[in-house]
């Protein structure tokens, strides 16, 4: 049901963000609509997952003992937020618009052996605490060392912290056992409602003491003063975390009036700490991509153009010459490749990948996927992809005809399994792996069924419908004849070896996405938020145009040196850039991430494993494809008897 009401409110959500951008009505981001608060108006704390950037292991809020309302309330999750480990739920904090509060009780909370040992492992881990108001996820502000003005924003408070007493080297725990919230509002003239902007904490430790008994909330607190201007009077003396310590876990609420309006209050949210190395790292990359590009360009181009020259001029003469060059491997240049069967699922994968990032992308840049709606971005990867399965078969299908096949139900059933049956499986096991740590993040088995129903039940018969449309239609006819007896390849110099001219041609798309991939990584790995869509489009672009020029121009140079087996390796030569993309994601887990768990390092490695599998056919494809147009139309530019 939960999965179901997911599906239900994102096509409801993507009707509704439909009609807004046509009637122009952009100004808000699309999908979240703007609260009013009157003052005295309750306000919803809710609590999302435990994070860890040393685990990536995220954890439900209640899996620690904290102070519980009287009933627990799971919010309804999108397919993404549960694929993310998202788990939201109500929260015991009250708030009221505009009513500043001064040292609430939330409850008192005695440790045993057992919840000493739970605090103490999330702190060793570095665990933070995040939650939601309206919408808006909890940051706590710090103020940058080069800018004094500026700030940047930790999203959640860590639960507590390590340290030592004055003149003792014993490291104690400490918990954060204190919030001060700051709830900023952008207050209408007319209207006089607010709307918040804002949501920040600043967490202290502070070991409370109270006089006489316990009454739970309404016992009076020395340390903390609900009528005095500073609450905390003994901030110098944390709360430690210990068997049969008592913790008393109190806030503070105050509202702070902003100038910033609703439309731009996830602008500070999407600031990066180095901002300026990234714009500066980004338009360098795509200043030297795009000149690279334009010269091989225009060195491919004039080369072609002398080529087909003189071969047709040769064609004029009286006197018969012998041919050179690509001309003389024609009657074999579109000869079907081996394992042919295996290169159409690929090519059929790739579109099918491509579909997919080029709508998701078109999307973003749009800005129907800002972090305000939380999981949609995941969420419409997986139904783009699912959708996406029509152009699969169709590509596959169509290409397969092309090589003289006949099964096609056989290539559209491979073509449906080969790529999500691999990405499943790791998946799956990486699941296992989430599962057995009892973290939130383990994908729950309604959730499992439903990636499964949309797996068989929508994206396998897409896939057949597209096989069947592309094999209906007829065969793509080659400009050329080909022999019935192939070629003898004479031998090659060392630098058109395969596998080196391979591993040569992965780097230069590797390169146009190295930088942008480091804040992508960062974005995923260390928490944060990617928003600058239309620089990764850009970029993506420019890997489109770098995958299909470094491919021609290798393929070019192949057929003059007489190998016309150009089929695969069009598709490797660019899809090699994905070995570069693991290789850099391993170099990024060892000099970036401090993840010490073998579970979190096999998580990180089983992922990116998947994203590189992802990237190789993808760039793969383009390669091909590139390859495909290339010699099709320089053998049929010439004549050939």
């Amino acid at each position: 049901m939960m999965v179901a009401s997911g599906f239900r409110a994102y096509q409801l959500w993507i009707f509704v963000s439909f009609l807004l951008f046509v009637h122009g009505y952009c100004f808000y981001l699309p999908g979240v609509a703007p609260e009013d608060f009157e003052k005295g108006d309750l306000l919803k704390v809710k609590v999302n997952k435990l994070t860890s950037i040393k685990t990536q292991l995220p954890y439900s809020y209640y899996s620690l003992p904290f102070c519980k309302p009287d009933k627990i309330v799971d919010s309804a999750e999108n397919l993404g937020e549960v694929l993310r480990g998202d788990r939201i739920e109500n929260s015991p904090y009250v708030f009221k618009m505009r009513e500043p509060q001064m040292c609430n009780i939330l409850c008192r909370l005695t440790l045993n052996t057992k919840t000493t040992k739970e605090f103490k492992e999330k702190i060793d881990d570095e665990y933070r605490v995040n939650m939601i108001l309206d919408n808006l996820p909890l940051v706590v502000p710090i103020k940058r060392l080069d800018q004094e003005s500026s700030f940047l924003y930790q999203h959640g408070y860590h639960i507590g912290l390590k340290g030592q007493y004055a003149g003792t080297k014993e490291e104690k725990y400490f918990i954060h056992n204190h919030l001060t919230f700051i709830v900023k509002f952008h207050k209408d003239l007319q209207t006089e409602a607010s709307r918040i902007v804002g949501f920040e904490v600043k967490p202290f430790s502070v070991k409370h003491e109270y006089e006489g008994e316990w009454k739970n909330e309404n016992t009076r607190l020395s340390t903390c003063d609900p009528h005095a201007k500073h609450t905390v009077t003994n901030s110098d003396t944390p709360q430690e975390v210990d068997d049969k310590k008592d913790i008393i876990f109190t806030y503070d609420v105050e509202f702070q009036e902003s100038d910033v309006k609703w439309a731009y209050r996830w602008d500070t949210y999407l600031l990066m700490a180095d901002d300026q190395i990234h714009w500066f790292s980004i338009v360098n990359s795509l200043m030297i991509v795009l000149f690279l590009s334009g010269m091989v360009a225009m060195i491919m181009l004039r080369t072609l153009y002398r080529d087909i020259s003189s071969y047709n001029q040769l064609e004029t003469q009286e006197e018969a010459q012998e041919e050179t060059g690509w001309k003389l491997v024609h009657g074999d240049v579109f000869r079907p490749p081996a394992n042919s069967d295996l290169l159409c699922i690929y090519v059929g994968t790739g579109v099918q990948c491509f579909g997919m990032i080029l709508v998701t992308m078109i999307f973003a840049v749009l800005g129907f996927l800002s972090p305000s709606n939380r999981g949609g971005l995941m969420t419409a990867m997986l139904l783009l992809f699912v959708f996406m399965g029509l152009f699969a078969g169709y590509s596959s299908s169509r290409l397969y005809k092309m090589f003289k096949g006949t099964e096609w139900k056989k290539i559209s059933v491979m073509t449906a399994f080969m790529f999500p049956g691999a990405v499943f499986v790791i998946f799956f096991i990486l699941n296992t792996l989430i599962w057995g740590q009892k973290s939130s993040g383990a994908v729950p088995f309604g959730t499992m069924l439903a990636l499964v129903v949309l797996w068989f039940g929508i994206s396998v018969p897409l896939v057949f419908v597209g096989g069947y449309i592309g094999f209906k239609k007829p065969a793509l006819d080659d400009p050329v004849k080909t022999n019935k007896i192939p070629r003898q390849i004479p031998e090659q110099t060392w630098y058109m070896n395969p596998i080196f001219s391979i591993l040569i041609g992965g780097i230069l798309p590797f390169g146009a996405v190295f930088i942008e991939l480091f804040f992508i990584l960062t974005s995923i790995w260390l928490q944060q938020f990617y928003y600058i869509f239309g620089f990764l489009f850009i970029v993506f672009v420019i890997l489109l145009i770098t995958c299909a020029e470094i491919t021609v121009v290798l393929c070019y140079f192949q057929l003059c040196s007489e190998d016309y087996l150009w089929w695969w390796r069009s598709y490797l030569t660019s899809g090699s850039s994905a070995l570069y993309l693991f290789l850099y994601a391993a170099f990024y887990f060892f000099t970036k991430l401090e993840i010490t768990k073998p579970v979190s390092g096999i998580l990180y490695f089983g992922y990116m494993l998947i994203g590189s599998y992802a990237f190789f056919v993808l760039t793969g494809t383009i390669g091909f494809y590139a390859c495909f147009w290339f010699t099709r139309l320089i053998y049929s530019s010439v004549k050939i008897d």
